[in-house]
């Protein structure tokens, strides 16, 4: 059977199912309509959502690495997350906040700290939905409690990780964060509100209020996806922000893929040309910033 032919008025449309409307029901009405059938809906569906049996570059158990489940104090509560380092390291380390997409913790993300603490890095992966009780299995459902979320507390707890990490043993103390989608956009508010957080690294993520980024002390790098219309409406605005501010900002565009072109797991939108060069620009970024 031929692979069904995905277009970008189908990526559109999940885009704006997944980050605006979070209604199924009509996205699949107006799939159906772009495929020609319900039956070719159905097929091209699984291909633009990721895919969690695809989640694993670097297996859990690698011996090169020490992984571990945490549970450390939030700004009003118990938060969970995920702590990787490199087994043979020695020194103290940078230490980096890997914040996922608005699926939650999941198994991609677990495993995008296990790609950076291969890097050197030691990288925690915190749950932001521990206020809510935990990232839950079902995607949509974790759509909808992130929306829920209270942006002051979330950006709280992003604060709250940044001390764990960086009191952690074989941490240097400098610590930065990088972030996917909705991770990418708490990347860009925390850094507004955190004097101690030395870098940011956004991937296609909302940009802050303008009048925001003054307070901005950290190195920062944004990564946004050509195709990606409804994020990089805000990018000339926080350009001239950045700029006038006298920021340490790299911004790096890349033509001609969409939002969420890192997510491997998502076979429709992941490009690999673009993931491989964000990511080496990403980790040269880091080492530089928090050595």
């Amino acid at each position: 059977m031929d692979k069904p032919k995905i277009t970008q008025a189908m990526i559109n449309a999940y885009d704006e199912y997944t980050h605006l409307t979070l209604d199924r029901r009509r996205f699949m009405e107006r799939l159906t309509a772009l495929a020609g059938s319900g039956a070719a809906a159905a097929a091209i569906a699984p291909l633009l959502a990721a895919n969690s049996a695809s989640a694993e570059m670097i297996a859990a158990d690698d011996q090169r690495l020490t992984a571990k489940d945490v549970v450390y104090g939030g700004s009003s509560g118990e938060m969970k997350g995920y702590v990787v380092r490199p087994t043979e390291a020695t020194g103290p380390l940078g230490s980096v906040i890997v914040i996922h997409e608005n699926r939650g913790l999941n198994a991609h993300t677990r495993d995008v700290a296990r790609r950076m603490a291969l890097e050197g890095f030691i990288a925690l992966a915190p749950d932001f939905l521990s206020p809510s009780g935990g990232t839950p299995d079902n995607e949509d459902q974790a759509r909808e409690l992130i929306g829920k979320l209270d942006p002051a507390v979330t950006v709280a707890n992003a604060e709250a990780s940044l001390k764990f990490l960086a009191e952690l043993e074989g941490a240097s103390g400098n610590v930065g964060a990088i972030g996917f989608c909705w991770g990418g956009g708490l990347v860009n508010r925390f850094a507004t509100k955190s004097p101690e957080l030395k870098a940011g690294v956004a991937y296609y993520g909302a940009q802050p209020p303008a009048e925001d980024v003054p307070a901005i002390k950290a190195a920062m790098m944004m990564h946004y996806a050509g195709l990606d219309e409804r994020i990089n409406a805000g990018i000339d605005a926080y350009r001239a922000a950045l700029e006038a501010g006298g920021k340490t900002f790299e911004i790096h565009m890349y033509n001609g893929v969409n939002h969420a072109f890192n997510n491997d797991t998502s076979a429709a939108r992941y490009d690999k040309a673009a993931a491989d060069l964000a990511w080496q620009r990403t980790v040269d970024f880091l080492k530089k910033n928090l050595a």
